[in-house]
């Protein structure tokens, strides 16, 4: 029987949270964000309506409600919620939440959503003491993570489960969330009965990167440190309250190669204000400049090749300065190469080209040396023929001579019209139009 003070200890516990956790939704109402699997005919919204929830993996970046929607829906569809952290819990933690689960389920008390916070924490043979209970439905899997799930957990286990990205909250429901934390009484500031400018709120949504715990905890702290007979929540306090993020990005993981394919992808689509956004976004992240200055100098040939030349030059110059000055200095060498690079004019002419031959070599498609081009200088070759026929291409007047190089009709690079490609292009047409006149007169 609960004691006489229980209900007392539960609301002083409650009062003792910090913000962000009492502010937690009660309802799928309450709820803010993620409308692209939890909106009105959406996925995740027609699997609760359905009653038909399976295990599920959160999959995005804090503060964005991963944990919140997972005792939503625990409220939601009625189940016990249980939790654990797989940064702190192991195998026999794991085990003792299964088995509770199933008595649950034998004595009739109703289903287990447990909870994995950070699954991707347990290895593989963590993960793997899940599948048996998740595949036999004894408990709803609801695994939240910050890393990609395609990198970190266990391809049994994703498949078993739907994957949901939650993406960073928009400002619009971050000020919606902050205006209700703080006139709340129950939960919130309301007793406070402090106000709020529209610049302070407006400003902590958009400063706060999408991450809701981050701007409720800034509104806590401005709230409570107000002085008595100051009671405004203004920008100077919003200000003062909150400190800068740390930028969310992980050397090894899916940070890195997602803002590493931003980045190229911007200086591809001659976009340098994108190219120099995604540099800065590795640099102050604390990305290797030695990665950077690599990933330039293949785009230069890769993304631009012959259409702009200097592209090249101007990439290795950057990546030589890398080497020898480092950072924080080299960032304006890297800077220049970037908005260069985002600027040129493009062809991945010669990219395809390598890629077509070395394709057709991989592929068994091997062209024999025509014996003319053969080596004729060493004791023997002549008896063989080879070099026989062959004609120095300098001695012509033209520098040019009708000669088959390859010995089959094949052609891998194909220049683009644009930048000096162009002539390059131009002059090609020009050669190979000679090379079909003379084949046809022949």
């Amino acid at each position: 029987m609960p004691g006489l003070f229980d209900q007392q200890e539960k609301q002083e516990r409650t009062k003792a949270q910090p913000l962000a956790a009492r502010m937690r939704p009660r309802s799928l109402d309450e709820f803010v964000g993620q409308r692209h699997f939890l909106g009105e005919g959406m996925l995740l919204r027609r699997m609760l309506q359905a009653d038909r929830l399976g295990s599920m993996i959160y999959y995005g970046p804090p503060g964005t409600g991963k944990t919140s929607l997972g005792q939503v829906i625990a409220l939601h569809t009625r189940c016990h919620f249980a939790v654990l952290n797989a940064a702190s819990a192991g195998v026999k933690e794991l085990r003792a939440e299964l088995d509770k689960a199933r008595d649950r389920l034998s004595r009739g008390d109703g289903r287990t959503i447990l909870f994995v916070d950070e699954l991707h924490h347990f290895n593989k043979t963590q993960q793997d003491v899940l599948l048996p209970d998740v595949e036999a439905g004894v408990v709803n899997l609801i695994a939240a993570t910050t890393a990609n799930p395609f990198f970190s957990l266990a391809s049994a286990l994703i498949s078993r489960s739907q994957v949901f990205e939650f993406k960073t909250i928009d400002e619009e429901d971050i000020a919606q969330l902050l205006w209700r934390a703080l006139t709340d009484k129950e939960r919130g500031l309301g007793e406070t009965h402090a106000e709020a400018t529209d610049e302070a709120i407006n400003f902590l949504a958009e400063i706060c990167d999408g991450d809701a715990r981050r701007a409720l905890t800034a509104l806590e702290i401005g709230v409570l440190s107000l002085d008595a007979g100051h009671k405004v929540f203004d920008l100077q306090v919003a200000q003062e309250s909150i400190q800068k993020k740390a930028v969310l990005y992980d050397a090894k993981g899916d940070q890195h190669y997602d803002v590493a394919s931003a980045f190229i992808k911007s200086i591809r689509g001659s976009d340098p204000d994108a190219a120099i956004y995604w540099l800065a976004r590795m640099l102050v992240a604390g990305e290797d400049p030695r990665f950077i200055a690599r990933r330039i100098v293949i785009s230069a040939s890769e993304d631009i090749g012959n259409a702009d030349p200097q592209a090249l030059v101007l990439a290795n110059a950057a990546a030589l300065a890398t080497e020898r000055v480092g950072m924080p200095e080299c960032r304006i060498m890297l800077s220049q190469a970037v908005t260069y690079l985002a600027a040129a004019p493009k062809s991945n002419a010669a990219y395809m080209a390598i890629n077509a031959a070395m394709d057709d070599i991989e592929n068994h498609r091997v062209i024999p040396v025509p014996t003319h081009l053969k080596d004729g200088h060493y004791g023997g070759a002549k008896t063989m023929g080879h070099g026989e026929g062959y004609e120095y291409a300098h001695n012509s007047k033209e520098g040019w001579v009708d000669q088959d190089y390859l010995g089959v009709e094949k052609t891998y690079y194909e220049p683009v019209d644009r930048g000096y490609e162009a002539e390059i292009k131009q002059r090609l047409d020009e050669l190979r139009a000679k090379r079909s006149q003379a084949s046809g007169n022949e």
